[in-house]
């Protein structure tokens, strides 16, 4: 008799490992077998980000999730599509996601910070996934913006002695060439010291500047500078562990550098639930 597909490899079903291994495998199931309508499919991918971001908090091993996934498309890959192992647990994935899609904004914690997501429609410019940040006496936020949907990677800043940065450059673990994060404090530990040294970092140099629009300000801000990052970068942010830091670096005139930080968290889980609406 075939094992039904989700049966989970020997763990307790409530742990987030084992979400994230359950939604994994409907994923794969899914590419393979065309199961889901594409709002169905594009909530279970988020869920499944959330997952794995929730198990990494929690101290699982990135290796073991990495296990983990390669388990779940085997899995997948061996199941008959028309088999009731495979209709059952799409079953409650459709019925656990029927009103996913209705749901316009998320909130993601983080061990210190939290991500903002909206994907309600408008007919001005407005964050789509955003974290806040203050450094020094200056504000910031990060994050996607756009209009009809997460159309730019962007950094708006307020400094509070007006001073004009002439560029800005993104800065996080170069996940290509490292084995893993560096931790080495506690989940409460301050975000800058969550950055690999500076040998094992990447980093995308804004690729425009201009002032930001009304609709994008720090709350309580006038004026700020926004700046606008790669595509490119998106994904590899998508990439990293949750627990993680990245930084944006302002360069101003005469080698002086400001820097902010921001806390990874859940930007994959919130990045998936926004291409809900781009369906």
């Amino acid at each position: 008799m075939p094992l039904p597909l989700v049966l989970l490899p020997g763990a307790a079903r409530a742990q987030p490992a084992d979400l994230f291994y359950e939604r994994t495998v409907m994923s794969a199931a899914d590419s393979r077998c065309s199961l889901f309508t594409p709002e169905v499919s594009a909530a279970l991918a988020a869920a499944a980000a959330q997952a794995r971001g929730a198990a990494l908090r929690a101290g699982t091993d990135p290796l073991h999730l990495k296990a983990l996934k390669a388990t779940a498309q085997r899995r997948a890959a061996a199941v008959d599509c028309g088999s009731p192992d495979v209709a059952a647990p799409a079953a409650r994935v459709r019925a656990a996601f029927s009103g996913y899609q209705r749901i316009l904004r998320m909130n993601y914690p983080g061990d210190v910070a939290l991500w903002s997501a909206d994907r309600g429609l408008g007919k001005t410019p407005r964050w789509r996934l955003a974290q806040s940040a203050d450094f020094g006496s200056n504000r910031m936020i990060f994050g996607l913006a756009g209009r009809d949907g997460p159309s730019a990677l962007v950094a708006v800043a307020d400094f509070a002695d007006n001073a004009s940065p002439y560029a800005a450059r993104l800065v996080f673990r170069d996940y290509t060439r490292t084995l893993g994060p560096y931790l080495s404090g506690g989940p409460r530990q301050p975000l800058a010291t969550k950055l690999p040294p500076r040998a094992s970092t990447r980093m995308f140099l804004a690729e425009a500047r201009g002032a930001a629009e009304a609709e994008l300000l720090p709350k309580g801000s006038a004026e700020a500078w926004a700046f606008r990052f790669p595509t490119a970068a998106v994904a590899a942010l998508s990439e990293l562990d949750p627990r993680e830091a990245v930084a944006i670096e302002y360069l101003f005139a005469g080698d002086r550098v400001r820097t902010a930080y921001v806390e990874v968290g859940d930007f994959a889980a919130g990045r998936a639930f926004l291409h809900l609406a781009a369906r």
